[in-house]
């Protein structure tokens, strides 16, 4: 699932490489002997150093119970790959705002492709609802974020790819675990190590698990004996899916959330705050023109984008969602497709598309500024995380402006000015 991009500290929302038919099939640049290249003898001494680190690391898999067949066939013809590491290595910030990330995330064509993937697999997503208690919207609402409905699975080779991250990547200690779990897959005849394909990252399938969450939530919902979520056949991946936001406990018949209306003068102070729908109501908050605020339950004022953009109040399965990647963009995303594949419309409030988010070096600036006035924000690190954000508040509040925790250009551009 797409937490392997949150554990291995990569962009939640990255752009994928871009492919097509018009691609060239082998590079048009023309190849450089190593002595050309002055890489030669670094080349071969990387290549010496993973075999060494191969070897020392089937010593561990045997000792943690990988039989020495399973491990020898997963490595046969693996190598080291300079492409994975170079990925790894070079995630240049790039920073969507989240309206931008929504209009990919819930385009027309998603929605349009998923209703048909709704009407397709019919009898399959009602029986895995009736089992899992997850709506079938929601289930198809990941599928589609995931790999596009199973078109963008992914072809890099898991061992390989993990292989080569524990070997020289910035997270050995995650990876080399991802690496035990995926040949404890293969050990168990879930898939043939030339079938265990996926994204660079370690991510497999229609629903991108990676090995350590498949082996605790995955399912043969099929009934074969095997828990399949590589092949074209989605049975498998959507359960799996379903049964992981099961196991995280997703409330049946609770909404992920839906937009609300303001009343006039409301204290954005309260946002983060949660409240039972019936005291969101008599505060005069209102479900928003084409939803409704369920009777029973509670959620959070959520402000994605500040005052001036959509008022959402999210439930515990916002949460839920969040278990499968820790984004609240992702998690709006999910449930936003879910409602439109469902016939909802979209959000009634307008985004404030004239705002960029800050970059890195800028959000550590605002950080900085805030701890010299006072407000901490629990390190420099370029990170809106819980303490930033309670920092922002405190520091709106104090400067008379709508206390929303959202970080902008106008907040940086305010507390340079004081």
């Amino acid at each position: 699932m797409r937490n392997v991009f949150v554990a291995l500290g990569l962009a939640a929302f990255s752009i994928p490489g871009c492919t097509g038919a018009n691609a060239p099939d082998r590079s048009l640049m023309p190849e450089l002997r190593p002595a050309a290249t002055g890489q030669g003898g670094a080349q071969v001494t990387r290549s010496r150093g993973f075999e060494q680190w191969v070897q020392g690391f089937r010593t561990r898999a045997l000792r943690e119970g990988i039989s020495a067949q399973t491990f020898d066939r997963a490595f046969r013809n693996v190598r080291f790959n300079d492409d994975i590491v170079a990925r790894d290595r070079n995630q240049a910030e790039f920073v969507r705002p989240i309206w931008q990330y929504l209009d990919g995330a819930v385009s027309a064509a998603r929605i349009s492709n998923g209703r048909a993937k709704l009407r397709e697999h019919a009898a399959l997503l009602q029986r895995i609802e009736a089992r899992y208690g997850v709506p079938k919207e929601v289930v198809v609402a990941i599928w589609g974020l995931e790999s596009s409905y199973g078109s963008m699975r992914g072809d890099t080779p898991i061992i390989e790819a993990l292989a080569t991250l524990a070997h020289d990547g910035r997270r050995a200690s995650f990876a080399e675990n991802q690496l035990i779990a995926a040949l404890r897959i293969i050990e168990a005849g879930d898939v043939s190590p030339e079938t265990m394909r996926g994204s660079w990252a370690g991510a497999m399938g229609h629903t991108q698990f990676i090995p350590t969450s498949f082996l605790e939530y995955a399912v043969d919902f099929s009934g074969n004996g095997r828990r399949d979520i590589w092949s074209e056949d989605p049975t498998d991946a959507l359960a799996s899916a379903a049964a992981y936001l099961a196991r995280h406990n997703w409330t049946q018949g609770l909404p992920w959330g839906l937009e609300v209306q303001l009343p006039s003068g409301f204290d954005a102070g309260q946002a983060g705050t949660r409240r039972s729908f019936g005291e969101w109501r008599a505060l005069g908050v209102r479900a928003a023109p084409g939803t409704e605020m369920p009777a029973q339950g509670g959620g959070r004022l959520l402000f994605p984008a500040g005052v001036q953009g959509p008022a959402l109040l999210v439930t515990s399965n916002f949460d839920t969602i969040k278990r499968y990647n820790n984004a609240d963009a992702y998690a709006i995303a999910i449930g936003h497709l879910s409602d439109r594949l469902r016939g909802g419309g979209p959000f009634v409030a307008s985004w404030p598309r004239n705002d960029r988010p800050l970059n890195s070096a800028e959000r550590e600036e605002l950080q900085r500024l805030l701890t010299a006035r006072g407000y901490d924000t629990g390190g420099v690190d370029g990170r809106v995380g819980p303490m930033t954000v309670a920092a922002v508040r405190a520091y709106q509040g104090a400067a008379g402006m709508a206390p929303d925790g959202y970080v902008s250009m106008d907040l940086l551009e305010r507390l340079r000015r004081r």
